[in-house]
């Protein structure tokens, strides 16, 4: 059976796994970029508010401020508070790189690539929204709206101050108008999403559920997000997921153009010159399909040459036998 050489499929995996020491540089850029450009889209209060007011209206004219009798309760009870604070200023920074090396080291390459290529994607949209759309999360609302920020009441239990999950001291490195959307609920959806998809025991697919539910409970719960920055945390992951693909053919298009010259042949052509018995020959498929087109058509004409002397051979034979028939008959005459 001829050998044939086949070109990779648009977005397959270049290679094995990726390398950690190229994986850890491109991670920590694009963490550092997304977050210098939330230090660089603060904007404006009066502007931050007036957005803040505006989603908290269209919430309570359509009854969707969950987030106003969650944070009573985690005001009133510091059993409920306490530890969502502690899961809201440490969790979110733990967990999602836990299930990116856990991808990394226990699943297939093509499914860690499309992983962190979303989770990249969907980080940089995110960005885009702090930018275009600065918000002021409801713990920093005028008091009269009725939330409390949870984090400054609770704050000398943890490390945090006054100022979002920031360390003390720390907080004006901080954006505290990041509000929409929220990736602490995209991040946390997708934790849930790799949990879900890549888990095999049966705790995986619970903690796939409970981990982005309670996140999304949390955040309102300690006045750190509206209920529309939650779903808008989802809908920016959701374009990620749509983005992800794309943006990996786009990068093995970029691969294949500045790969050094001097790189190997590609993989696909080796196992033909393989066969050849020399490795540094070069390798034409098409010959070795001309060569068997022109054997096959080799074969019947042989074939019917070989047919022809039979019956050449087989009148000859008859002819004989005919006359050694006639000289019997003569001599018996």
């Amino acid at each position: 059976m001829p050998l044939t050489a086949t070109a990779p499929r648009a977005g397959a995996s270049q290679g094995g796994r990726p390398r950690w020491w190229t994986e850890l540089p491109l991670i920590a850029v694009v963490y550092a970029a997304y977050s210098a450009g939330r230090l660089l889209a603060r904007g404006d209060v009066s502007t931050a508010v007036d957005h803040g007011l505006g989603l908290l209206r269209f919430e309570q004219r359509f009854h969707l401020d969950f987030e106003s009798p969650l944070n009573d309760i985690f005001t009133a009870h510091a059993w409920i508070g306490i530890p969502a604070d502690f899961v809201y200023a440490s969790l979110h920074y733990v967990a999602t790189p836990a299930v990116l090396v856990w991808m990394w080291k226990r699943r297939k390459a093509s499914d860690y690539r499309f992983l962190r290529t979303w989770l990249l994607v969907s980080t940089l949209i995110g960005l885009i929204g702090f930018t275009l759309l600065p918000t002021c999360p409801p713990r920093l609302l005028d008091g009269g709206y009725g939330f409390v920020d949870t984090m400054a009441q609770y704050s000398s239990y943890g490390w945090w101050g006054g100022e979002a999950s920031a360390p003390r001291g720390l907080g004006g490195l901080t954006n505290q108008f990041a509000a929409m959307p929220s990736l602490h609920v995209g991040w946390a959806l997708w934790c849930g999403v790799a949990l879900w998809r890549h888990g095999r025991a049966t705790w995986t697919k619970v903690l796939a559920v409970l981990y982005p539910l309670t996140i999304t409970i949390v955040v309102m719960g300690t006045a750190n997000h509206y209920f529309l920055d939650a779903a808008a945390g989802a809908a920016v992951m959701g374009v990620g997921a749509l983005l992800a693909k794309p943006a990996l053919r786009l990068a093995d298009r970029l691969f294949a153009r500045f790969r050094p010259a001097g790189e190997a042949v590609p993989q696909t052509a080796r196992p033909v010159a393989a066969a050849t018995g020399n490795p540094g020959a070069a390798t034409n498929v098409s010959d070795k399909c001309e060569t068997a087109a022109r054997e096959r058509e080799r074969i019947p004409r042989q074939q019917s040459r070989g047919a022809d002397r039979e019956r050449n051979h087989g009148t000859a034979g008859a002819g004989a036998a005919a006359e050694t028939d006639d000289s019997t008959a003569a001599a018996a005459r």
